[in-house]
């Protein structure tokens, strides 16, 4: 397996992961269902996070609108 430094892991490469087999070594069914559970839990939180920026980038232009929408007036108090 060769790893880059600095770039995401993404699911579809945890799921792809191959490992070399030595004697006595690992349980192949346990390393294979183990990476399939990592692989998922990395699919939801991409999930979370596509959702998350998709929010604030929402929130970002609501509030950019609402800027535009009072950048004349002015705050009580403050046109003596």
């Amino acid at each position: 397996m060769i790893w880059v430094i600095g770039e995401r892991v993404r699911a579809w490469q945890v799921r792809a992961a191959v490992f070399d087999t030595r004697w006595r070594g690992f349980d192949r069914a346990q390393v294979h269902d183990y990476l399939w559970r990592v692989a998922d839990e990395l699919d939801r939180l991409d999930r979370e996070l596509t959702t998350a920026r998709t929010e604030s980038e929402r929130i970002r232009q609501a509030l950019r609108q609402w800027q535009s929408r009072h950048n004349g007036c002015h705050r009580r108090g403050h046109d003596d």
